[in-house]
């Protein structure tokens, strides 16, 4: 199973694991996958906080980081985050803070204690606050790949990193997207099918994913979206993928940060639990449908804000719902990101059980339709 990207990195298994939490991280790449750690939400200083965490623990083994730039944003043509930060500001309805804070108390979720991290919510969601992010990660060496979930990343950016002798990719959901991240001289694409959690497009996988392989005809493509299973992995490299891109697989796994209450809303859900819906980023995004994702589809109230904006006023929200996870009706109104293959989710396995598991089921779909073939 070595693909081309996985001699690159020196992984064992094309298997690429999106999660926000560093034990994990750590758990997949010693498993023989590729830990890459989500850092929107994270100030330079926690960033270097966390990957130093996990420098400490994951040995030799590669690993890598996902950041956000997104193609369009409000304010895009600022490069001062302190400025860029007060000019959007003063772009945000006294209504909608109102609105927020509405939702979170009528569902009982306790004020979050003042710290004297960064404020504002603006961490990761433009390029001005997303280059210190990669300036930190460059200078882990076991950091071998970084990702941009939204958009192809600039120039300067681009060449910054592959500089550095660190591989660049970008996700996307459609096949102009794709051509873009080739022009531009990326060295893989994600191809994320609208099951995917998180940011997403509107097009299926198995429907996207053979369609920009060929369009980028010769650069490495991760499939995402609605991959959980070994069967769902072979799928996808039969379709050309050098590996797989996951997310929700990880959100219930014995290494996840997240507390008991959350855990418990991923192993409940089925597929049709989940939605698109700007609520949280001002983008599509993927997550649990709840009382938070109805009363923004909600013509009576406010619309979503375009990003970063809604992420601004979201971010309180995100802290405080993932502080009290267990308290009220926190879930009613927490952001829980996960794609349609949540609905596969049913038992908190290790990470390492996951990986394996998903291998040998790979190995026995790979087994089976080679017995399809006619015998000489």
């Amino acid at each position: 199973m070595k693909t081309d990207i996985c001699k690159k990195l020196g992984i064992e298994y094309p298997i690429f694991a999106f999660t926000h939490c560093r034990d994990v991280v750590v758990a997949v790449s010693k498993a023989g996958g590729i830990g890459v750690l989500g850092a929107v939400g994270y100030s330079p200083e926690q960033l270097k906080e966390e990957l130093d965490w996990i420098d400490e623990h994951i040995g030799e083994y590669p690993y890598g980081v996902d950041t956000v730039i997104p193609q369009k944003y409000e304010g895009m043509d600022e490069k001062d985050p302190e400025q860029l930060l007060e000019s959007l500001q003063k772009m945000i309805p006294d209504g909608h803070r109102e609105f927020v804070e509405e939702l979170l108390s009528d569902n009982g979720v306790p004020k979050a204690p003042e710290t004297n991290g960064p404020k504002g919510g603006l961490l990761g969601w433009t390029e001005a606050t997303a280059e210190p992010q990669i300036d930190e990660a460059l200078k882990h060496p076991n950091v071998k790949l970084i990702a941009n979930a939204l958009g192809t990343p600039p120039a300067d950016m681009i060449k910054k990193i592959q500089d550095k002798g660190v591989l660049i990719g970008a996700l996307c959901g459609k096949i102009k997207q794709a051509v873009a991240h080739k022009e531009a001289g990326l060295d893989f694409i994600i191809a994320q099918g609208g099951e995917g959690g998180g940011h997403t497009g509107e097009i299926g996988s198995i429907v996207l994913w053979p369609q920009i392989i060929d369009a980028v005809d010769g650069l490495p493509v991760l499939a995402a979206g609605g991959i959980g299973s070994g069967r769902q992995m072979a799928a996808a490299m039969s379709t050309g993928a050098q590996g797989v891109w996951c997310g929700s697989l990880w959100l219930a796994v014995e290494e996840a940060a997240a507390q008991p209450a959350e855990k418990d809303s991923y192993l409940n859900a089925t597929s049709e639990d989940t939605i698109r819906s700007k609520a949280w980023t001002g983008k599509p995004a993927r997550m649990l449908k709840n009382k938070w994702t109805e009363a923004w589809e909600n013509p009576e109230n406010p619309d979503p804000l375009p990003m970063p904006l809604q992420g601004m006023i979201t971010f309180d929200a995100m802290r405080r719902t993932s502080m009290y996870a267990g308290s009220g009706s926190t879930q009613e109104v927490s952001f829980n990101a996960a794609g349609q293959v949540i609905g596969q989710v049913k038992q908190i396995e290790s990470v390492k059980d996951v990986i394996y598991r998903m291998i040998n089921e790979y190995l026995d779909s790979v087994e089976r339709l080679n017995s399809l073939l006619p015998k000489e």
